[in-house]
C-alpha cells in the first residue's frame, strides 16, 4: 500500500512544497539540512512511518513495490563543499556531493582525496554507506580509512557528529567507522570530513583500482540465524540506533 495520505499531508504542511517529490511512484524527501532530516525522522517515529535512505540511487535504489509504502530520503540537495582545510589536510563535504567531482575541486589546492580516484559513480554518502573499497598492490584500502568525522541524523531524529578532524583524538572505539558499509540502516549521513593528501603523492596510486561492492557487511550480520559474536554485536548496534525499526531491511 502507498504512503498514507495523512503522512504526505504532514510533510507538505511542515516543509516547503519542493521537499517532497515522487520518483518512480516512491514518495521521496529531499532534505536541505540536518535539521530538516531530523524533523522528518522525528515525524516518522511519531507516526510509525517507514523510511529508506538513499543517495543517487545507483547502489541503494528504492524501486518497486516494497518501497511504495515508504518515504525515500534522498541526499541530492546536501551537495555543498563546506570546507577545504589545507593546513590539516581534510575536506568537509555534503553527503550528496558526487565523489568523482571532488578532486576536480581540489586541483587548485594541490590536494587529492584518494577514494575519489576510483571510478565509483555516486555520492560521498553513498560511497561510505556501501563501504567503497579500493585495492593497491593487493592491499585493500577502504574508504573508512579516510573518514574522520560525520554529521549523521539517527533513526530517532537526533543529530550526532561522531569522529574528529584532529590527527589524534580520544582513545576508544571510533564510532564514525560504524557508518562505513552500513547501507543506510543506522541513519542518514548529512556530511563527512575526509582525510586528504598532497597531490604530489598521486603517482603512488597509479595501480589503485576499485573492488566490487560488498553487499554483505551489516546486511548479512543482521540475519538472526548468524550467531557469531560480530553478528550479535551488529544487531545490538542496530537496535540501539533504531529502536522503532524506522529504517527496515528491504
Amino acid at each position: 500500500m502507498p504512503v498514507p495520505d495523512g503522512f504526505v499531508r504532514i510533510i507538505r504542511s511542515e516543509f516547503p512544497d519542493d521537499r517532497l517529490t515522487f520518483q518512480k511512484r516512491v514518495a521521496t524527501f529531499h532534505p536541505e539540512s540536518a535539521q530538516e532530516a531530523a524533523q522528518l525522522f522525528a515525524l516518522a517515529n511519531k507516526h510509525s512511518q517507514k523510511l529508506f535512505v538513499t543517495g543517487f540511487g545507483n547502489n541503494i535504489d528504492p524501486r518497486g513495490e516494497p518501497f511504495l509504502s515508504m518515504v525515500s530520503v534522498r541526499t541530492d540537495r546536501l551537495n555543498r563543499i563546506e570546507e577545504v582545510n589545507e593546513q590539516d589536510l581534510y575536506i568537509t563535504v555534503g553527503s550528496g556531493y558526487p565523489l568523482r567531482e571532488i578532486n576536480h575541486r581540489l586541483f587548485r589546492h594541490k590536494l587529492v582525496l584518494v577514494p575519489a580516484l576510483l571510478p565509483y559513480v555516486g555520492s560521498v554518502g553513498g560511497a561510505i554507506a556501501v563501504g567503497l573499497t579500493g585495492e593497491l598492490h593487493e592491499v585493500a584500502v577502504p574508504m573508512k580509512k579516510y573518514l574522520l568525522k560525520a554529521t549523521v541524523v539517527t533513526p530517532t531524529g537526533e543529530v550526532i557528529s561522531p569522529g574528529s578532524v584532529c590527527f589524534k583524538s580520544v582513545s576508544g572505539y571510533d564510532v564514525v567507522k560504524l557508518f562505513h558499509n552500513s547501507w543506510g540502516l543506522l541513519g542518514l549521513i548529512v556530511s563527512a570530513s575526509l582525510r586528504l593528501m598532497p597531490a604530489t603523492g598521486v603517482e603512488d596510486f597509479r595501480e589503485f583500482h576499485q573492488l566490487g561492492i560488498d553487499r554483505t557487511g551489516l546486511l548479512a550480520a543482521l540475519d538472526a540465524s548468524d550467531l557469531s559474536d560480530d553478528a550479535i554485536y551488529a544487531r545490538k548496534i542496530r537496535r540501539k540506533f533504531d529502536p522503532n525499526s524506522i529504517l527496515p531491511i528491504v
